[in-house]
């Protein structure tokens, strides 16, 4: 769920610093590439509190929220978005084409290759995240799978056979999704080194 929700924000919002012109626009992107430079830790009790004034402490809601909109993804979309001839969609323009359309059909399928890098990133920084679900979820049932197997290690017994499946579990998603992009990645990897 994040990683989708979290391609079509930042895919927008990319899209919209590298080719809308509105007001504030430059003084916005660089006040959120600054951002890129403060830790994350330092954000987590600002986090925690605003979380927690929404209700969405031990609720799968306070894990999936705050990963919807990154300054990476967002950063990324839009170097790579700003490769796109303004020519080719002030055409689509001319032609008719709404703001919506010119974004779903021509911007979308001319970024797949990052789309697909930042569907991996994405996925593998929520899949992997351990400090934030353990902060937000409380409820033992609740909590994310790395999370439940650090629970597996006790102070003198190591259910080492479970660790270890659940290891393998929890790599399984992770391989099958690079599996599945591995096409568009590569595809961008070889048309950046064209370029």
């Amino acid at each position: 769920i994040t990683t989708v929700a979290a391609l079509a924000i930042n895919a927008s919002a990319g899209y919209a610093f590298a080719k809308l012109r509105f007001r504030g626009r430059d003084r916005t992107f660089r006040v959120l590439a600054a951002g890129l430079a403060i830790p994350v830790q330092v954000a987590m009790l600002p986090l925690f509190l605003l979380v927690k004034s929404l209700g969405l402490v031990n609720n799968y809601g306070g894990v999936i929220v705050p990963g919807l909109a990154s300054i990476f993804g967002i950063f990324l979309v839009r170097q790579y978005a700003l490769s796109i001839p303004d020519d080719l969609l002030d055409a689509a323009r001319i032609d008719g084409a709404s703001e919506f359309r010119v974004f779903r059909s021509i911007v979308l399928p001319t970024i797949k290759p990052v789309l697909a890098t930042l569907a991996l990133w994405t996925f593998l920084a929520t899949w992997n995240d351990f400090m934030w679900p353990l902060i937000v979820l409380s409820d033992d049932r609740k909590y994310t799978l790395p999370v439940a197997l650090a629970g597996l290690v006790g102070e003198h017994a190591q259910d080492v056979e479970l660790m270890m499946a659940g290891a393998v579990i929890t790599v399984l998603p992770v391989l099958t999704l690079f599996l599945f992009l591995q096409r568009y990645y590569v595809e961008g990897v070889a048309e950046g080194s064209v370029k």
